[in-house]
């Protein structure tokens, strides 16, 4: 059975295998989960970690809510304004 999402929830998945490791997975989920809290969204965004999402060279593989995009510790804040906070509005 699928659970359902509660509607103004999202969920962001961090790749945390080793290319995405390399390319800086962590810096990436420490300003998110910065950026997560300044903004008071802890109680709306649902924040995780998986294994290799098999796209390794696109970069820091991250998902909101089953959509891929490509994040670096050098565009996580705009990534956070332009496809979490915008959704979230």
């Amino acid at each position: 059975m699928r659970k359902k999402r509660r509607i103004g929830h999202m969920k962001i998945t961090v790749c945390i295998g080793s290319s995405c490791h390399i390319k800086g997975s962590r810096p990436v989920v420490e300003q998110l989960q910065t950026l997560i809290a300044e903004n008071d969204l802890g109680d709306r965004i649902e924040l995780g970690g998986t294994f290799c999402m098999g796209k390794c060279q696109q970069g820091v593989c991250v998902t909101v809510d089953g959509a891929l995009f490509s994040v670096s510790p050098e565009n996580v804040k705009e990534f956070f304004r332009d496809h979490v906070k915008a959704k979230l509005a």
